[in-house]
């Protein structure tokens, strides 16, 4: 009986199996080139979060005309064309946090060079929002809200990712929660006072943001935290927001690094 001839091995040559492992990671020149902003604003009701959030999105596209994502009812189409500005909006009233993220994709394809959502914290608290979908899921795991998080968190992150990868500037408005607090008032005498806190999102939100503002009931605006130098700190009364926060948010996106001095 003839002998078979050896078998033949296949596969990627030897060459390919030694670099089969995980790549170097690569380190670049640090720059803001091509950088865009994140900004949001929080506040009670009445405060001036969307007319600000309007002026803020209007001065950051430089007069194009840019999207809204509405969720408050139409309130941002109220100020349609007032002193110029001129945006297309897409009304929502269910805030499944999916949902955001498939509006965000269809608003980067149609190429506006800023979304205005108003508000995000219609996907926390709202209809199908980040609390509902963990109260749904809680359901599968006999009712323990702990486990419906391990569905709820990950439409949440990705939510935030989707914010965060949009290809122009964003700004969102957020609602705060409301406390009552004593104040001493001219009289010297105290007196209640409302308040807002922290947003109505998933706590530490603001932080995701280059620049987080919250607004009062006189129309106040402080920044409370910003990477943004010539905003650091700053309260504004009743501001405008394309030339008070749009332009040195611009400028500051827009800067050359400063040369490194000669020793």
């Amino acid at each position: 009986m003839s002998q078979l001839p050896p078998p033949v091995r296949t596969g990627r040559p030897a060459a390919q199996q030694q670099n089969s492992g995980p790549q170097p990671f690569e380190f670049r020149p640090a720059s803001k080139t091509g950088r865009k902003a994140r900004l949001s604003i929080q506040g009670m009701s009445g405060s001036g979060k969307t007319w600000t959030g309007l002026s803020i999105a209007h001065g950051l596209s430089q007069g194009e005309k840019f999207a809204v994502i509405d969720t408050e009812k139409g309130a941002a189409s109220l100020y349609a064309g007032h002193r110029g500005i001129q945006f297309d909006s897409c009304p929502m009233d269910r805030y499944d946090p999916r949902d955001l993220i498939r509006v965000l994709d269809s608003a980067a394809q149609a190429g506006y060079p800023t979304v205005f959502v108003d508000s995000l914290s219609h996907f926390w608290t709202g209809t199908d929002g980040t609390l509902q979908q963990v109260d749904k899921a809680s359901t599968k795991y006999g009712g323990n809200k702990f486990a419906g998080w391990k569905d709820g968190t990950p439409l949440q992150n990705d939510m935030v990712t989707a914010i965060l990868s949009f290809p122009g500037h964003v700004v969102c408005s957020m609602r705060s929660y409301t406390e009552w607090v004593l104040e001493e008032n001219e009289r010297g005498r105290k007196e209640p006072k409302r308040v807002g806190t922290r947003p109505e999102q998933r706590k530490g939100i603001e932080y995701e943001f280059d620049v987080a503002v919250s607004m009062d009931l006189d129309n106040r605006l402080e920044v409370l935290k910003s990477r943004c130098p010539a905003l650091h700190r700053k309260v504004i009364e009743t501001p405008n927001g394309a030339r008070d926060i749009a332009g040195p948010l611009l400028a500051w996106l827009a800067a050359e690094p400063e040369a490194t001095p000669e020793q």
